[in-house]
């Protein structure tokens, strides 16, 4: 199955049985953009905080931290995490346990792999888009993290990368404004000097556009939508 929604996501499966993660990805990672695997619910969480999956699909049962713990800690980051349980307990307490954790489905082990790649598929409408149109023709593609300007591929650093990733999801999270602190803090991890936050702003505005960004005096940096 090819499908251009499918191909533009992100999915981070959680599950301690590394032959049942290797069979569910042999048998429907390739739909994805990226399909990739984390052992249990530590290493989970530090993968979602790393790359951002657009659904976490996860087991219960698992060492060091359970899914349903993991579920809950994604939540407190992104309350629109999508989050798909598996499970091989019919354990109701365990089932209600993770409706109320806010996950969208529950699989009962064993289960067929097209079912869950149907019912990811019917989540088109819940995901939001994922091309954001900025000014003057620059599109971001939230899944690639790429900016382009009509169709021309923009090269960015790292750290100018994850600047603009951070000013359309505050955007879209109602927080518009990152804060120059902020801006430090996230870029160099690091007390830095109000000149050097500058320079770097000067050099991302010579790749990209004046126009793209605006400053609020005293405050920091938004984005400019289309």
């Amino acid at each position: 199955m090819r499908n251009k929604f499918l191909k533009s996501l992100k999915i981070l499966l959680v599950e301690d049985e590394e032959n049942l993660a290797l069979l569910l990805k042999n048998a429907i990672g390739e739909n994805f953009h990226s399909f990739l695997l984390a052992k249990d619910g530590n290493e989970g969480l530090r993968i979602y905080k790393k790359v951002l999956p657009d659904i976490v699909i996860t087991d219960i049962m698992m060492p060091n931290k359970t899914g349903l713990e993991m579920a809950k800690e994604i939540k407190s980051i992104n309350p629109e995490s999508k989050i798909i349980i598996l499970s091989a307990f019919s354990d109701v307490g365990k089932l209600l346990g993770a409706i109320d954790t806010g996950v969208v489905k529950y699989f009962i082990k064993p289960f067929d792999p097209d079912e869950l790649l149907e019912y990811i598929l019917s989540l088109e409408g819940m995901i939001g888009k994922k091309l954001i149109e900025l000014q003057e023709g620059f599109v971001f593609n939230k899944t690639t993290n790429s900016l382009y300007k009509n169709n021309r591929y923009i090269a960015l650093s790292k750290k100018e990368v994850l600047f603009l990733k951070t000013l359309v999801r505050n955007y879209e999270r109602g927080v518009p404004v990152l804060e120059y602190e902020a801006i430090k803090k996230m870029i160099w991890e690091e007390a830095v000097s109000g000149e050097r936050l500058r320079t770097f702003i000067r050099r991302f505005r010579a790749k990209t556009s004046k126009a793209l960004l605006s400053n609020v005096k005293g405050r920091g940096y938004k984005i400019a939508l289309g």
